[in-house]
């Protein structure tokens, strides 16, 4: 069977891609006020566009669609001009969209019979920011140069760190962070959140990049397999020579099992509080700030693994993981409850924690951006945790079996180790699995 690398895998010159960059700010103490009048703004913009809908709906039975409220937000916009012209016109349009999008998704929960969750009204604690689209549309972010502003072919200038966002109404906010890459900057969204510490602000900047032109060799010495697991975070497979294969394991850090102590000290002090009150608010914010920290680590630990995945492999597979599946309540209804569903509850805790499609997204694109093919194995046809990487039978496992023994050839080893082998044997189109396999491919 043939290898599923070529020989020489080149990129196309310009692949563009959009991503994501956060840069913290810091606001004067007449700016933050004004920030939190342009949030609370918002905010009532969606209650009201929420409102409007509710109520043309029981009175009418009527819906309004995402251009009617356009329609009478530029009515408002001219007939009270103190309360709504006042905030950038593109920046109100994304939040009546995003409540669009919030009906459009309930619609779409209901037709698959799932539990719907109608659209909610918002407090200050559940508006999570503010969005812009187009740059220089009451808005503009100037990065710090480092080629003193002078485009390359493609008008990416090279970045450094930090910036200064100019917001209208606003003034010019100094802005802390770096770019891994630079890009055309093309829309941008505030971000608000409550520390321990008070408010925090940040700017997410949405950049067009463009990857560089890569050319490198594709051989089987450099391919890499994982099978994600939650007693070992990875157990990577890797080709180290022709024939000879290299098992190696990333630990789990069982972030939440390490902070479960300190998160039920902090969620019992919340509960002894009165509810709204100061006390309250200073408990919710440190358990805030405490979560936000472990979401922080967490996200660094996945960052700093893919990158020296993505530094040491030209080409890597892994099973496409449909987590949501895994972590379904196993709880049941009142007619028919489920069983076991203590350990599930904890199972799904420990799955959860390890964020496996983080994980695996943040692998995809350092992999992707160094040039290496990304390849995800079909789980439902090739069935890593129950095929014999050896001679390809199939053999169904209970998920607390954590020994792969084949039936038919003999060959044993530890369950994720041979769900890796033979996820990286089908990434190289070695793996003798018959017909039903060959079809996966």
């Amino acid at each position: 069977m043939p290898c599923r690398t070529n020989a020489l895998y080149v990129h196309p010159a310009i692949n563009v891609q959009r991503r994501k960059v956060t840069y913290k700010l810091y606001p004067t103490a007449a700016q933050a006020e004004r920030l939190m009048s342009l949030l609370r703004a918002h905010r009532d913009l969606w209650n009201a566009a929420l409102e409007e809908r509710i109520d043309a709906w029981r009175k009418a039975r009527k819906s309004i669609s995402y251009e009617d409220q356009c329609a009478s937000l530029t009515q408002l916009r001219g007939e009270l001009p103190e309360d709504w012209a006042t905030m950038n016109c593109s920046s109100q349009q994304v939040t009546l969209r995003r409540l669009d999008k919030a009906f459009k998704a309930f619609f779409d929960r209901v037709k698959r019979g799932q539990s719907p969750g109608f659209p909610r009204f918002k407090s200050i604690a559940r508006m999570p920011g503010i969005g812009f689209n187009g740059h220089g549309d009451g808005w503009r972010f100037e990065p710090n140069l480092a080629n003193e502003g002078r485009p390359d072919n493609f008008g990416v200038v090279c970045w450094a760190k930090h910036g200064t966002l100019r917001l209208q109404g606003v003034g010019h906010l100094p802005c802390r962070g770096q770019a891994r890459a630079g890009g055309i900057i093309k829309s941008c969204e505030l971000l608000h959140r409550r520390g321990a510490h008070g408010d925090q602000w940040h700017v997410s900047v949405t950049l067009e990049c463009a990857d560089a032109d890569v050319a490198r060799e594709r051989t089987a010495h450099h391919a890499m397999a994982a099978d994600w697991g939650v007693s070992h975070l990875l157990t990577i497979a890797r080709t180290d020579g022709p024939h000879d294969e290299v098992i190696e394991r990333e630990d789990n850090p069982r972030w939440y099992s390490s902070a479960a102590e300190r998160l039920v000290a902090l969620d019992r002090a919340v509960s002894s509080k009165k509810r709204g009150s100061k006390n309250w608010k200073k408990a919710c914010a440190r358990r805030g700030a405490f979560k936000a920290r472990l979401a922080r680590k967490r996200h660094e630990h996945q960052h700093r693994l893919s990158a020296r995945i993505a530094a040491r492999c030209s080409v890597f597979a892994t099973e496409k993981l449909a987590v949501a599946n895994m972590t379904r309540s196993a709880a049941g209804t009142v007619e028919e409850p489920g069983k076991n569903v203590a350990a599930r509850s904890g199972l799904n805790r420990e799955i959860l924690d390890t964020a496996a499609a983080a994980l695996l997204r943040k692998v995809a694109y350092e992999v992707r951006e160094t040039g290496a093919l990304y390849l995800e194995a079909p789980t439902r046809k090739l069935k890593p945790s129950q095929t014999c990487p050896s001679c390809g039978a199939v053999q169904k496992k209970q998920l607390r079996q954590r020994w792969h023994c084949c039936h038919l050839c003999g060959h044993e080893e530890d369950r994720d180790t041979a769900a890796a082998r033979l996820v990286l044997r089908w990434a190289l189109g070695t793996l003798d699995c018959g017909q039903e396999l060959a079809d996966a491919a």
